[in-house]
């Protein structure tokens, strides 16, 4: 059975997702931070890892990209979880004045938040969340995680669907040490520092146009310790093994100072 290492508590939303992906043929290992989770693949600590990188409210997850950038694996899948919110805790709703969550968890139910004028605390992770409520035992502190995570710490459901649009959902990539082949299904993430140089971003994207390589997404990403530069993290529809597709990476490495294939992988559907 295949091991998936996540970044949080059992009964995260990482986890969750893998289940789902991998359906539920795999033991899962928790780990503190994404660093560890892609560190304990490329150690062979565990057959894959599972990263959050955009939610449909919040956007990207910068902490993830950040990680990405330094790792060695590749994307081999993606998977679109829908996130429920809800808030959990050991007293009524009017008692609660102090939510606990994973700043994401807590961007994503801004609206509940403020309209009660709650007091937020970011944590590492929302099913860790519900570990700390629970060991504080305080009807006034409540935290936002899943209704499974819920079930598996034993605490009280307060209020459910909490997230600021019902819409809601997380992608998340599926790594490991070796890459896929083609299924004329494909999408495929890079990455790329750009050269101080006038146009510079406006030819790499006029290779993709002129080859007729459809962008799905483009964010920027600063640089960690080099201030105002920044890194391009670029979706875009094909595999990388396509001869097309190939071309065209050849073509924009010579307009960047850095470029790496993150992966190739199958499209997933919102389901």
């Amino acid at each position: 059975m295949s091991k998936v290492s996540f970044q949080g508590e059992s009964g995260a939303y990482s986890e969750s997702a893998s289940k789902i992906f991998f359906q539920d043929k795999i033991t899962t290992i928790p780990c503190s931070t994404f660093k560890q989770v892609l560190d304990n693949t490329e150690k062979e600590i565990s057959d894959f890892s599972i990263l959050p990188v955009e939610n449909s409210i919040e956007g990207n997850v910068g902490e993830s990209y950040d990680a990405l950038f330094s790792s060695n694996l590749y994307a081999i899948g993606e998977i679109y979880h829908k996130i429920e919110h809800c808030l959990i805790g050991n007293g009524k709703l009017d008692d609660v004045n102090t939510v606990y969550s994973h700043p994401q968890a807590l961007g994503q139910c801004r609206n509940f938040l403020q309209n009660g004028s709650y007091k937020t605390v970011p944590t590492y992770d929302t099913a860790g969340s519900v570990k700390i409520v629970k060991d504080m035992n305080d009807k006034n502190v409540a935290c936002i995680a899943s209704k499974n995570a819920a079930t598996i710490y034993s605490m009280p459901i307060i209020k459910e669907n909490i997230e600021n649009d019902s819409n809601n959902y997380t992608r998340f990539l599926i790594l490991s040490k070796s890459g896929t082949d083609l299924t004329n299904n494909d999408k495929t993430s890079i990455i790329f520092s750009i050269k101080h140089e006038p146009g510079t971003l406006y030819e790499i994207i006029r290779i993709f146009y002129e080859n007729k390589i459809n962008l799905t997404k483009i964010e920027s990403r600063p640089k960690i310790g080099k201030t105002w530069e920044y890194n391009f993290y670029v979706d875009f529809i094909g595999h990388q093994l396509n001869e097309d597709i190939t071309k065209v990476l050849s073509e924009i490495k010579k307009c960047t100072s850095f470029l790496r294939v993150i992966g190739s992988y199958p499209i997933a559907t919102l389901s």
